[in-house]
């Protein structure tokens, strides 16, 4: 899993990131195999009706309806992920996990990373989601309501 942090952390540094590094999907999911908690920060009903990853924790970074900053965020997620055990931050496309991965850095958290490309990646062409980049696309285990 060594490697896998390692890419992740030169990935980062050419990113200009402020924390651990920033994984493929495919790679957050070896880590999560490996025992790096997953955190999907998406709103409850993303989770309820674009689908979810079996075995993440789920910590809304925005609240809904609203879209505020959820306010008990580094709180539930102490309750969740010590800090000094990996956590993997995954939203729709990758910027609120960024976002996340940034506070938790900064609230203590040694080892946070962004999942890029998020669950349902980059919109195409067309404007649609899932068939550029993401959780899904690269056939990764989730379900759905």
């Amino acid at each position: 899993m060594e490697d896998i942090k390692k890419s992740a952390r030169e990935r980062g540094k050419k990113m200009g990131l402020s924390y651990a590094g920033a994984l493929l999907p495919a790679e957050a999911h070896k880590l999560m195999q490996a025992g790096a908690k997953l955190v999907d920060v998406r709103t409850k009903p993303e989770l309820a009706y674009v689908g979810k990853i079996p075995g993440s924790l789920a910590v809304e970074w925005q609240t809904y309806p609203g879209g505020r900053e959820n306010p008990e965020f580094l709180a539930e997620l102490a309750a969740a992920v010590p800090k000094d055990q990996p956590v993997m931050f995954l939203c729709r496309s990758g910027v609120r996990s960024n976002a996340a991965a940034e506070a938790a850095t900064r609230a203590g958290w040694k080892e946070a990373y962004n999942i890029l490309e998020g669950f349902e990646g980059d919109k195409d062409a067309n404007q649609h989601r899932n068939t550029v980049g993401g959780w899904r696309k690269a056939g990764l285990p989730w379900t759905q309501s």
